[in-house]
């Protein structure tokens, strides 16, 4: 059931992309322009979604990787690591109208009793979380996350698009300034 939930906690970026918040948060006193390799955790390479899902985030994260100037080794410079999360929320919206009662040639109309309609919706929120480990003092030096709301109907061209946007909104967080 665990790993049925966190599977669909990757749907957050199957979620439409203006949803999607992202935010950052790294060490001070880390030195950013010294990391120039990456390598994956075996956590990150075993991230508890699905294998289609595992694959899309592994892939547009080593194409932003790439694309900040960073080169995959096996002596990485730093280690990355990712998890996800999922909740389940419920948001209820109460929608009130008025109501007349009256009609007449003197009087018109005049207020009577109002209804309130009530929408519930559950959905789940889900977290990504993408994290840079310093490889050789182990430690985390910057973390990025997305958060969003799960979309499971997501085709799987929409579920890569949005994954791909996703993640390139996360690392428009690095390198910290």
């Amino acid at each position: 059931m665990k790993k049925l939930f966190l599977f669909i906690a990757l749907g957050i970026l199957a979620a439409s992309c203006s949803s999607v918040k992202v935010s950052s948060d790294f060490d001070r006193e880390a030195d950013f322009a010294s990391y120039k390799t990456y390598a994956f955790t075996k956590e990150a390479q075993e991230l508890p979604v699905s294998d289609l899902n595992r694959k899309r985030v592994l892939d547009a994260v080593a194409n932003e990787l790439a694309a900040k100037g960073f080169t995959k080794s096996d002596q990485a410079d730093v280690w990355i690591d990712m998890n996800v999360l999922a909740e389940r929320k419920q948001s209820a919206t109460a929608t009130s109208s008025p109501g007349y009662y009256g009609a007449g040639y003197r009087y018109g109309w005049g207020g009577g009793f109002s209804t309130t309609t009530i929408n519930v919706e559950n959905y789940v929120e889900g977290t990504l979380f993408i994290d840079m480990i310093d490889a050789s003092k182990k430690q985390l030096v910057w973390q990025g996350r997305a958060v969003g709301t799960l979309d499971p109907d997501a085709t799987p061209q929409k579920r890569e698009a949005n994954i791909n946007s996703a993640v390139k909104q996360i690392f428009t967080k690095y390198p910290p300034k």
